[in-house]
């Protein structure tokens, strides 16, 4: 049974490490091609023993390997933190294409908020980890959402842990207000961004623009300005 654990623990660690590898790939890609990191921080976390029976006893599940597998499917967990609610959803279209990467459930909790106000991306992939003897089929929770929303949440989660989940019906209220702040922030950024953005691709086109004509005007007047100075010293 220790073995057993262990080797069963071990997959899920794996697992942590090849998404952590994919995730980074992923990010140095986009740099490279267009000269912008979105990814902010990225978190990854491993449920303890202890953590995944106290679920299993809550769940009334099996207490076998499989049913483990199957009922707790956060047992691997990794967070990202993106600048903008686009790049979210960008990120998320790379993860799913891969091809070793299968999609077992999506969340999405931006475009439909939980009712306190709670907004992040929820994905739960699956995918292989090749051990010395066999192939395991692993599923990964991976969490996508903004700075602002991870900022929220990471309040909230105090909040709550303080009042040990009662917590006065007034800080509630509030803390969805700022759930909504958050969200109109978010907006902000991402229409400023994009302003940003189309600015410095119409400069860079005016800048192409005035580069050609630049060459274009050296190089017809270049020829005649030799003409001309050849006219004259054989007059």
């Amino acid at each position: 049974m220790k073995v057993e654990m262990t080797r069963f623990m071990m997959a899920y660690k794996f697992a942590l490490d090849e998404m952590n590898t994919k995730i980074n790939i992923l990010k140095d890609e986009f740099n490279y091609i267009h000269d912008y990191n979105p990814i902010e921080h990225i978190k990854s976390r491993l449920k303890s023993p202890e953590s995944i029976f106290k679920k299993v006893v809550k769940k009334e599940c099996s207490f076998s390997f499989n049913s483990i597998k199957e009922s707790i499917r956060d047992i691997a967990g990794i967070r990202i933190s993106v600048s903008f609610i686009s790049d979210i959803y960008e990120l998320s279209k790379m993860l799913e294409s891969q091809k070793d990467i299968r999609v077992i459930e999506r969340k999405d909790y931006i475009k439909n908020p939980k009712p306190n106000g709670y907004q992040s991306l929820h994905l739960i992939l699956e995918i292989p980890i090749f051990m010395s003897d066999r192939e395991d089929l692993v599923y990964v929770e991976v969490q996508i959402r903004t700075i602002a929303m991870d900022f929220w949440a990471s309040l909230e989660h105090k909040i709550y842990y303080k009042y040990n989940k009662e917590v006065p019906n007034r800080l509630v209220q509030e803390l969805k207000e700022a759930a909504l702040t958050a969200t109109a922030l978010d907006k902000k950024m991402e229409r400023l961004n994009k302003e940003i953005t189309a600015y410095k691709e119409t400069t860079a086109v005016i800048e192409n623009e005035e580069m050609l004509l630049k060459i274009n005007k050296d190089q017809f007047y270049l020829p005649m300005n030799l003409i001309k100075s050849f006219i004259q010293n054989n007059k």
